[in-house]
């Protein structure tokens, strides 16, 4: 699935991340992968000084390795979901390096 990485993008990211009930927070910190996964309380959380790109990025990145019941989201996010999950282009390193060698 080939997507812009837009703040729309992003806010659709979110509101899936919402769906599953995993809660989203963009705070400072020491994150060696610029995002920490705290599952026993659902929540994510990401280095606020990312773009864009880098926010979009991180949350594909994380969502293989949460749990997603599906049966919890909507239609459209459901669709939107399986085609993100789908994507095997998932690893989303060589769109950052591209864009930071610019």
């Amino acid at each position: 699935m080939s997507f812009k990485y837009t703040p729309n993008t992003l806010k659709k990211l979110e509101e899936l991340y919402e769906e599953a009930r995993y809660i989203i927070r963009y705070e400072k910190g020491n994150f060696n992968s610029g995002y920490c996964i705290l599952e026993e309380r659902r929540v994510v959380v990401i280095n606020k000084f990312f773009s864009i790109e880098g926010r979009i990025n991180a949350l594909l990145e994380i969502l293989p390795s949460i749990t997603v019941n599906e049966e919890e989201l909507s239609g459209e996010m459901l669709k939107w979901y399986k085609q993100v999950k789908a994507d095997p282009s998932q690893s989303a390193e060589p769109t950052v390096q591209t864009q930071m060698d610019l």
